[in-house]
Parts: C-alpha cells; structure tokens; sequence
C-alpha cells in the first residue's frame, strides 16, 4: 500500500471577515472599500486600507467577475524568449484557455534573466493577478512563497520551482535523451558529438544526465573531447560541429540538445557536405523539409501548456490539493528529404 505524506497544514488565506474584524468595521464597509465604492469615510477606509495590507489581503477576482459579469480577471504567464516559437506556442494556447475561462492573460519575458524574472513576477503579484504560469530561469523562487501559502496559485512548466512547492508540468528530457542515444547506438555509432546549451539550465541538464546514462549503460566512455557546452544558439552550433570534424578520429554522429543547436548542426553539415547523424531535441518548424534525413525527439508542446493552464484555472477554482508534476513523454521522429 503507498502512503502518502501528511500535508502540512496550509495557511489559510484571510477573507474579508477578517478584514472586517480587524479594522473594527462591518463587512459591508469592507466591501465598499475593496470594490471602490465612495460613500466610505476617509478614516473608516484607512483602517480597512491597513487591515488589507497587515493580513495580505486579495480580493477573489474570479468570484467578483462571476457576480460583476466582467472580464477583468486577469493571469500572468511568465516565458523565456518571446520569439522562440516553443514559447510562441505556450503563450497561445495560455491565451486560448484564459479567453475561455473570461480571462485575460498578461505575458512577460524574463530573457533567462533570473533577477528580472524575480522583478517582473512580483509585478505581476502586486498587480494582483489571479493566477501565475512560468517557465523559471532562476533557482529561487522562496520570493513567492507567501503568496502561494495565502493562495496565490502558482503552475510552473518545462522546468521546476526553486525552494518553493508548487505544481509543475515537465518534459522527459532524460527519456527521450537516453531514445535519441540508443537509436544512434543502434546504428552503430560510437563517436558522437555532443552539443549543449548553458548548463545552468535544468532542461540542458537533464537532458546531460541521460545521455551520459545511456553512454555508460552501453559502455561507450563519455569523452570530453566530443562535447561542448554553453553554446548559445545556431551560429556557434556550426562552429562546434567544423572543430570536431577537425579532430583526428572525428565524429560519425551528433547529438544536439536543443532545436536552435540542430539548426546549426545542419547548416555545417550541408556546407561539409556529410552524411553524419544527427539526432535533435525539439521537433521545428519545417524540419521535414531538410534536405538531408535527422531525427528529432518530439512531443506535444500544446499539451505541455494546455495541462499547465488547465491546472492554473483548477487551483484559481478552488483546488486545494497537494501539488503535482505531470510528466509529457517524448518520441523519436524522423525528419528531412531522404
């Protein structure tokens, strides 16, 4: 039988009874002042003003524009990268859901920038949105945790949390990296070449770990000499492919750990002219239009954001459940004009 943990009990996010208790008024007085309404002496409204601020108080959005029959509820949707059309593609099926749900979303870029990650979260907080999805690029996110706990709901994606419970929805970026390796093993390769982004990147990591498993499972030693690192986008992915080709016992395959990194790749493979593997994370647009075959191991990034914003307007509805990851599995496919 599994036993689950005991949940800790979760702070109860004050009401505004308590307000009300607090500033010594009546609810209806409360009311007043968080809808806006005049008729409130400046005084009475001070002391609820101060009520508010003492308890960390938030109005329930959702339950006022059920009664308003407005569309001001509002969610925050934190990205990566605007233009990169992985995040192009989270950021409309986010806005597909919140306009079914009556709710407009607000969309940030935080440019893999940990501190204005943290800057532009916090404005989305004080702006008093209803509900927040990110993709972190930091490794704390402790910054948030008051507002979860008076149940601000949070549902981060692609990549998880730092020091801070909440729900996530992720990829199996060691799965599939562990199926791009084996197919490469499988056609007989033993020299490949590994191209990576900035470790510090929990995606890129992981996606380390299981090629480095799927390596040392098979006894193929991990050699150094084959990997670079740190590369940022495709230019320098061409440039990394022409200086292994420039090694003595040069490589017959690639891997590359991201599609910007594949981009690359290919582009100095058709400039050599070679017929080297080569095996991508992240399917792109067009890729069965190459001009040489590639595999890439695919998945389903609208259901990476539907699962994310779905779960986002369960907890807004009232889901107090104990948080949970999803995981989206992957698949190899197999690309480009053979």
């Amino acid at each position: 039988m599994l036993h689950h943990p005991a949940k800790p009990p979760q702070p109860r996010r004050p009401t505004m009874v308590d307000v009300a208790r607090r500033a010594g008024v009546s609810l209806k007085t409360v009311s007043r002042v968080v809808n806006n309404e005049p008729a409130v002496g400046p005084e009475l409204a001070g002391r609820v003003m101060t009520a508010i601020s003492e308890l960390g108080f938030r109005r329930n959005g959702i339950a006022r524009n059920l009664r308003s029959r407005q569309v001001s509820a509002t969610i925050g949707l934190l990205i990566e990268e605007i233009a990169n059309p992985f995040y192009a593609t989270i950021a409309g099926v986010a806005a597909e859901i919140a306009a079914a749900h009556q709710t407009l979303l607000i969309t940030a870029s935080s440019e893999e920038d940990p501190d204005r990650e943290r800057t532009l979260l916090l404005e989305m907080v004080q702006r008093r949105v209803d509900g927040l999805l990110v993709v972190p690029a930091g490794t704390d996110h402790s910054f948030l945790r008051r507002e979860v706990e008076m149940g601000l709901p949070a549902v981060f994606l692609d990549r998880p949390p730092g020091q801070l419970l909440a729900d996530v929805v992720l990829l199996d970026n060691q799965g599939g990296s562990r199926t791009g390796i084996r197919s490469l093993l499988d056609a007989g390769h033993r020299r490949i070449g590994i191209l990576l982004g900035s470790l510090n990147v929990y995606t890129m990591r992981e996606r380390l770990t299981g090629i480095q498993a799927e390596l040392s499972g098979s006894g193929i030693p991990y050699d150094e000499a084959l990997v670079r690192n740190g590369i940022e986008g495709p230019e320098q992915a061409s440039r990394a492919v022409a200086d292994m080709f420039g090694l003595a016992d040069r490589p017959t395959a690639f891997f590359c750990a991201n599609n910007r990194l594949t981009l690359g790749a290919l582009q100095e493979l058709h400039r050599q002219d070679s017929d080297a593997a080569l095996v991508g994370f992240d399917d792109f647009e067009l890729s069965h239009l190459m001009p040489r075959p590639l595999t890439v191991i695919a998945y389903d990034q609208r259901e990476l954001a539907r699962i994310a914003t779905e779960q986002l307007f369960r907890r807004i509805g009232g889901d107090r459940s104990w948080p949970s990851t999803s995981v989206l599995p992957t698949q190899l496919v197999h690309r480009g004009l053979s």
